[in-house]
């Protein structure tokens, strides 16, 4: 009798594990576990800002410059964003040290934060990294207007350069998708006139044209999903994620050496904080306790930025404006978790 009862509590072990295995998910933590979609393509859907950039292994081949200088920031190689995308494409990661991008000591630092496998991100992880990305586009053209108004359009000309040469080709199929009108010659137009007749009275109309052209890309977006605050903070933190980049990209011993990244980083963080002051009022209802910890942080922030011309000295380390991220990331992490945890009920 006794032998049979173990009998069957072998049988029913074996039919737990194996109902287990059946049902397991794939994830990038278990490669094994079955997948729908081709071997080269992981499909991404989730409701947490942890699930775009900056926790996924950044795409080497497809990557944004602004996603790549959080390699150049980390190891301190300047142009090392440039250098990566010149050498495209690459069969793997180790391809870096093959194509002797960077060495084989500098790969070992960033090994586990590089990849070469497409993301197809699907649900609201997808309209974040749309509107991500034309985020990105306004931080430009805020820190260009700045410069643009101090009679700097040598130092403004980048800015509205990469919006249409680093970020337009990574959203395009995106914009093509939510039949978002063509605005890529708005923005070509604009850099050629700020190149060659920076005082011609058409620069101003033509930005105009320009900024209405990538809010009416955001505005695609249903106004009830950006005015929510789970949706939007993921946004704010995948901005801050690339100003941190950008920052510690821009700093060599204390002084600011690349004024461009610096400048980048600046349009970036007070783009997030426009975003922020939208949703404030919700996330203080929400979690008083997490609304004051990112509005001092936020606070703090915009401080290291004093003016679109660099400073002669940085005002904070950027392991200090690293803190200052991450209080923002995980304070808006309890919002983001509060607000799907209502969802569910």
């Amino acid at each position: 009798m006794i032998k049979l009862r173990y009998i069957c509590l072998a049988a029913a072990a074996t039919l737990i594990v194996t109902l287990s295995s059946c049902s397991s998910t794939p994830t990038a933590e278990n490669p094994s576990a079955p997948v729908a979609s081709p071997p080269a393509t992981e499909a991404v859907s989730n409701n947490s800002h942890s699930g775009h950039s900056s926790k996924e292994k950044i795409n080497i081949n497809t990557a944004i410059l602004s996603e790549l200088d959080k390699f150049e920031g980390k190891l301190g190689v300047p142009a090392l964003s440039n250098k990566i995308q010149a050498n495209r494409p690459y069969g793997s990661p180790e391809d870096l040290v093959t194509k002797k991008v960077i060495t084989q000591e500098q790969f070992d630092q960033i090994k586990d934060q590089v990849g070469v496998q497409e993301v197809v991100l699907t649900g609201e992880a997808k309209d974040v990294d749309y509107m991500s990305k034309l985020g990105l586009m306004k931080g430009h053209l805020l820190v260009a207007r700045e410069l643009l108004d101090q009679n700097q359009p040598k130092q403004a000309e980048p800015h509205i350069g990469h919006p249409v040469e680093e970020i337009y080709v990574d959203v395009e199929d995106q914009l093509n998708e939510r039949k978002v009108k063509e605005f890529k010659t708005t923005l070509v137009s604009l850099q050629d006139l700020v190149k060659s007749s920076p005082k011609d009275s058409k620069v101003k109309t033509s930005f105009t044209s320009s900024v209405q052209a990538v809010d009416g890309a955001i505005a695609a977006l249903p106004e009830a999903q950006r005015s929510k605050p789970g949706f939007t903070l993921q946004v704010i933190n995948e901005l801050l994620d690339s100003a941190n980049s950008e920052y510690r990209a821009a700093i060599a011993d204390g002084k600011i050496t690349a004024p461009i990244e610096y400048q980048d980083s600046r349009g970036f963080v007070f783009y997030a904080n426009e975003l922020y002051k939208g949703i404030s009022s919700q996330v203080a209802q929400a979690d008083p306790e997490a609304h004051k910890a990112i509005d001092t942080s936020f606070a703090e922030l915009i401080k290291v930025w004093p003016a679109a011309i660099p400073p002669a000295k940085a005002v904070k380390t950027p392991n200090d404006v690293t803190k200052l991220v991450k209080t923002i990331e995980e304070n808006s992490q309890k919002v983001v978790d509060k607000s799907n945890t209502q969802a569910q009920r």
